[in-house]
């Protein structure tokens, strides 16, 4: 008799969710489900809010990465006022974005995913934990926790708190960076170099003990997607979109971001929450694609930094270009924090971010913008309508985790089929079956909200998986 196998909550992910494996009469994998059960409803309750506002609102999405949204936000806010912002407020807010990338990817791999890589996917689950870590390598746990504290720190120094800053607005930003605060940054970025390579030479160890899952976890093909500057190199902030495929072909190049609608599409399913962006020239789900570290990776030319640019070849020369398996965006996270903190010693050394000159003022000039950015798991999209007083009357998020959604869920299927035999899962299976989602570290708080007004698929399917009705609109 067919059965299901629940695992109820995911655990060690930002978020709540759960996953559904489908298991025909003979107890083999036939299906398996990633489900996201929460819905915060962003997109509607901002309608009626003042531009300006959103900044702030948008930000109180997520507690982990306020600042993606903050600066997102705030583009869509400088399209609609049809301004170009002072440098210094584009290389300041280019500032806490590095530092935003450093804190999550620290808090991913150290917090979240180490416990899996340094205690085994078969440890004892009661102390498979930040605690279990910290008691059995507390120097390496120290490590990562100072090093998104510095990140934290960035973040605080430039926005006067953590989270939650109300210090990007449209136009350009709120307040500049004080002399001293840049010297305390400067004063810690050699122990933040440091431990982000102590982590990427524990990494590369510790790597041959998990080829079977990095056979499994996500390694198929799909495209990639991500920002690159105008000479290809690796970007964070503002450039252009490359789509490229898991043998390195350049599909799409120089896509401007705030077009996304003629080139992305939001496919809805009735057991999540979270919507799945396709690429809309392949179909769903062909369209499939994934954002994020290992993305951004695998679409730029060079990372533009001497020390990323040398684990970057490394990277490429380990697993022949590009890397198809999801479970190398931990080795890809530890890359971008070596990246960020390259970039972060540079931007501080810029005579510009000494400039007064930080906010260009204007009133509502066009009645539509979109914001893009790289969040740390991914491409971010903010886009708005207002009236012609400011007032918010649509709006639509794409965040990094939906557009991860459809490789999340083959993920899923994936190691379920791998690994569970006669209907017979253990701890540690199911473990590495939400490790397999850990991988893309999801942020689930960011990713469910209305549906909004973009072109939508509903797919509705019987018990057997035979399609019943589709609803579309345009």
């Amino acid at each position: 008799m067919a059965k299901q196998i629940l695992v109820d909550p995911v655990t060690r992910i930002e978020g709540h969710a759960k996953i559904t494996i489908q298991l025909d009469d003979s107890g083999e994998v036939r299906d398996a489900r990633f489900h996201v059960a929460e819905f915060r409803g962003f997109e509607k309750f901002c309608e009626g809010r003042p531009l300006w506002e959103m900044p702030g609102i948008t930000a109180r999405v997520c507690g982990i990465c306020p600042i993606s949204h903050l600066l997102a936000s705030s583009k869509a806010g400088d399209a609609i006022l049809a301004v170009s912002i002072p440098p210094a407020a584009t290389k300041l807010r280019r500032l806490m974005n590095l530092g935003q990338i450093v804190q999550s990817h620290a808090l991913s791999f150290f917090h979240m995913s180490a416990p899996d890589l340094l205690l085994g996917m078969e440890g004892d689950p009661a102390s498979r934990n930040l605690f279990g870590l910290i008691a059995a390598e507390p120097e390496f746990a120290r490590r990562g926790i100072r090093l998104r504290q510095f990140g934290q720190e960035v973040i605080e120094t430039l926005g006067g708190r953590k989270i939650h800053p109300a210090w990007s607005v449209p136009g350009g930003v709120r307040g500049g960076l004080a002399a001293e605060g840049r010297d305390r940054i400067l004063g810690r970025l050699p122990e933040a170099f440091d431990t982000a390579q102590v982590a990427l030479r524990r990494f590369k160890e510790i790597f041959d003990r998990f080829h079977e899952e990095a056979a499994c976890f996500g390694d198929f093909p799909t495209l990639f997607m991500g920002m690159v500057s105008p000479e290809g190199h690796w970007e964070h902030y503002d450039g252009t979109l490359r789509i490229a495929g898991s043998d390195g072909e350049i599909l799409a190049d120089h896509l401007d971001p705030s077009r996304y609608a003629e080139f992305l599409r939001e496919a809805v399913e009735p057991d999540s929450y979270l919507k799945s962006p396709y690429y809309q020239p392949l179909g769903y789900p062909g369209g499939i694609y994934r954002v994020g570290p290992l993305a951004r990776l695998n679409v730029c030319n060079r990372m533009g930094v001497p020390r990323a640019e040398q684990e970057l070849k490394e990277f490429r020369y380990r697993f022949h270009g590009t890397g198809t398996s999801s479970f190398l965006y931990h080795y890809a996270r530890l890359i971008e924090i070596l990246a960020a903190l390259e970039l972060i010693e540079t931007l501080l050394d810029d005579p510009d971010l000494g400039s007064d000159q930080l906010r260009a003022s204007a009133g509502i000039n066009r009645l539509d913008g979109v914001g893009a950015s790289e969040a740390p798991r991914g491409t971010l999209f903010h886009d708005y309508s207002v009236d012609r007083h400011g007032l918010i009357t649509r709006v639509n998020l794409i965040i990094a985790t939906g557009q991860n959604n459809l490789a999340m869920n083959r993920t899923v299927a994936q190691i379920a089929r791998h690994y569970i035999r006669d209907g017979k899962a253990s701890e540690g299976i199911l473990n590495r079956i939400e490790a397999g989602i850990r991988a893309y570290d999801p942020c689930l708080s960011c990713s469910t909200h209305a549906a909004g007004r973009m072109p939508l698929v509903v797919r509705i399917l019987d018990g057997d998986g035979t399609l019943r009705q589709e609803i579309r609109r345009e």
